[in-house]
């Protein structure tokens, strides 16, 4: 009879996440993580084949965990302009609830061409875009949907990047700025579409 199983897939992943979480990439270990489901890092290997796929699969869930906050967020709104600035908030809170996955989530690979399993899957990057680019596609119609989703994008990326980094250093209110920014952000996108 064979050895029961003493951890799962998604045990591991969990246990990856919040170390990533808490410490960012480089806390991210197979020892750290098969000490936190209780068994030895070579077990861990039924389950995943490398720290690059593992860390792979953490960001494919963070993704598709993004993917379906900006859904709600979308369902909440009815006006496509006042949507981008509901997902952009949404987008926002998100962030300062993970931090560190934001950070992982947007940044360009630290060193070449990252392994294949290292990134997140092409579905689910879509499904993460496809709130924010349908709603784009309501404002400036199919043929501008995605340039709008990216301008968009990169807009909240920015700011939210700056802002929980700490580099805001003029006083005001961030938050503020952000709502300020991304009713910007949705007024422009809006007129393109006239």
């Amino acid at each position: 009879m064979p050895a029961p199983e003493r951890t799962t897939t998604e045990q591991v992943v969990a246990a990856a996440r919040a170390l990533v979480e808490a410490g960012g990439t480089d806390a991210l270990t197979m020892q750290a993580v098969a000490a936190r489901v209780g068994v030895r890092a070579p077990s861990l290997y039924k389950r995943v084949s490398s720290r690059e796929h593992l860390l792979g699969l953490v960001v494919d869930g963070a993704v598709r965990e993004l993917a379906a906050v900006l859904d709600d967020a979308a369902a909440r709104e009815p006006d496509p302009r006042r949507r981008i600035v509901t997902l952009a908030d949404a987008l926002r809170q998100h962030a300062h609830a993970h931090p560190r996955l934001f950070g992982l989530l947007f940044a360009p690979p630290s060193a070449g061409t990252p392994p294949p399993r290292a990134t997140p899957t092409r579905d689910a990057l879509e499904a993460a875009s496809d709130a924010v680019v349908r709603t784009c596609a309501e404002l400036v119609g199919p043929d501008h949907a995605l340039d709008a989703a990216r301008t968009v994008t990169a807009w909240a990326y920015g700011f939210l990047t700056m802002e929980l980094s700490g580099a805001f250093q003029l006083g005001g209110d961030p938050a503020g700025a952000f709502l300020y920014g991304a009713e910007a952000v949705a007024r422009a996108v809006a007129t393109l579409g006239r």
